[in-house]
């Protein structure tokens, strides 16, 4: 690993933990050359994974597309970067899981939708509204009655936020 201040190519490890999830591991390092003292994260990558459009396109699995549409349903919604990044991690693995070399994009679509379900009700309405293309109110009040019928079920990041905030309260106390 190259130094971010000298450049020099070696640097050894200090100390390396694994996050909380389990989904990467963060190494802090220093400079042989300069002593400077860094933080990389390592985690598992997706390779050789085809999405297939409707269209029949096919393009390599990128993470990027599946962030930028993730941020764009959660926009001036409330989160951490630590469950922003748990959420791609849940649906990398699922794709993961499906142990083949090209997936459809429905496929991908149906896999963010069940994780957003559950990470936030608002963002998956959003996205839904979106990858469905929902025509009408009919269709969009349809598919909010199935999210309202649905069991409860909460995700680590909620249990957080609710520790957090009575954390908060007892403080202000």
């Amino acid at each position: 690993m190259h130094c971010p201040v000298c450049n020099h190519s070696d640097s050894r490890v200090i100390d390396s933990r694994l996050s909380p999830d389990g989904t990467f591991v963060r190494r802090r390092r220093e400079c042989d050359h300069c002593e400077y003292r860094f933080s990389t994260l390592e985690e598992v990558e997706l390779l050789d994974v085809t999405v297939v459009k409707r269209d029949g396109h096919r393009e390599a699995y990128a993470r990027e597309k599946l962030e930028r549409g993730l941020k764009k349903a959660l926009e001036k919604r409330s989160y951490t970067d630590a469950d922003f990044r748990s959420l791609v991690h849940a649906i990398e693995r699922d794709i993961q899981r499906r142990k083949t070399s090209e997936l459809r994009s429905s496929d991908v679509g149906e896999m963010v939708m069940n994780r957003l379900k559950f990470f936030d009700k608002v963002a998956y309405i959003r996205f839904a509204s979106v990858y469905r293309s929902f025509e009408d109110v009919k269709t969009f009040q349809d598919e909010l009655a199935g999210l309202l019928r649905a069991p409860r079920k909460t995700t680590a990041h909620v249990e957080r936020r609710m520790k957090r905030k009575k954390k908060e309260k007892k403080k202000k106390k």
